[in-house]
Order: structure tokens, then sequence, then C-alpha cells
């Protein structure tokens, strides 16, 4: 993120905005300092500001170094809905390489861009990442399998638990089962270990987690 100083934020706001090629109300920033001199002589503002272009433009130079540093050529496709950002990756005959087994690797690079994404625009920058579309086949192979599973909790009233999967999977079986009725999923262990659950519940509450 790129540090900016002018006599007043106005000032440094209209400079952004012209060296960037944008509107004012494109610019995120936070203003990190502040002098205030002699008779309003040797006033200063310093902010540290990003535009969304900004964000893509990182991805493209993160993503970029991360492929020619382990030697494999990858395409890189950036789709911006609204604040969020999903990346997708294709290095043709070397894809199940970087998917790695059950998704290990792919959701390694995901962590890795997340992290660096959020320690140089200090925040948490919405980001998924996608090999050849892997992800959203996933997806619907975790639809599938979790309206079967839920269908048998429903009938049997036993609780089942899934295999421990990243985040962004249990949040899909989340989402997808919310409105199932008699049937609730929860989170539960640690780290590598965080798995789902199904429950059967006799009424219609739901807790997401």
């Amino acid at each position: 993120m790129q540090t900016f100083t002018a006599k007043n934020l106005d000032e440094v706001l209209a400079n952004i905005a012209k060296e960037k090629g944008c509107e004012i109300g494109e610019i995120h920033y936070n203003i990190i300092e502040e002098k205030k001199g002699l008779l309003g002589f040797g006033n200063s503002v310093t902010v540290e500001a990003y535009i969304e272009d900004d964000i893509k433009e990182y991805i493209f130079e993160f993503l970029g170094q991360y492929f020619e540093n382990i030697d494999l050529p990858t395409s890189v496709e950036i789709i911006q809905k609204n604040d969020a950002y999903k990346v997708i990756l294709d290095a043709e005959e070397h894809n199940a390489l970087l998917i790695g087994h059950g998704g290990e690797t792919l959701t390694g690079i995901t962590n890795v861009l997340k992290s660096a994404l959020s320690s140089n625009f200090k925040h948490r920058v919405k980001v998924s990442v996608d090999i050849n579309h892997y992800k959203d086949d996933r997806y619907s192979k975790l639809k599938k399998m979790a309206a079967r599973i839920a269908r048998e909790v429903r009938n049997t009233h036993m609780s089942v638990s899934l295999d421990p999967m990243p985040n962004d999977e249990r949040k899909i079986i989340h989402q997808f089962l919310t409105d199932t009725p008699n049937i609730r999923t929860q989170s539960e262990g640690e780290g590598n270990r965080r798995h789902l659950v199904i429950h059967y519940v006799e009424d219609e509450i739901k807790t997401e987690e």
C-alpha cells in the first residue's frame, strides 16, 4: 500500500485521485500521521491509500512471482464482484499438481495469498482461488453429498460427522443446508481436524458457526 503526504486531507486525496486516474470516492485510506505547524505553516497529513485496481495489480504481481519462483507457467484471471475477488488459475497439464491431494495445495496457495493481501492492505480482503474450475466442481459435489447425508440424518435421527475440510467448503455446506427442515450443521475440532457435524433437530431452529 502506498503512502502519500500533502498539506491537508483534501489536497492529499486530490493528489491520489490525479495520480491514479480515479474519483476521490474510489480511494480507501487511513491517516497515519498529522503534523501541525506554527500559524498554519508546515501542516501535513500522511495517509496510506489504495484503490480496487491496486488489489488486482497486487494479486497479479504476487502470483506471477510465486509461479515464477517454482518455475511453473500459470495463467491468472481475476473476476471482481463488489469487494470480493475470484482468482482463476490454469497451469494446463500441471493443474493437478497445483490442486494437490484433496485440494491441499490449492488451499495453501489461497491462504498464502490471503495473508499477503491482509498484510499489504491492512485489512481482510475477500479472495478465493480456483484452478481450472476445480472448486466449482468440488462445491457441486459437496452439495450433492450434503443433501444425501441430510436425508439420512432426517430418516435415522442420528448425527453424522463429515471428514475434515477447509473453511470455504464447510461454509458451502452450512449455507446449502441452512433451510433444510430438522437439520442443523455445526463445526467441531481444531486446525486441520476441523469438520462438520450434521445433526437432527426436532424444531426448525438453525445455528451456523
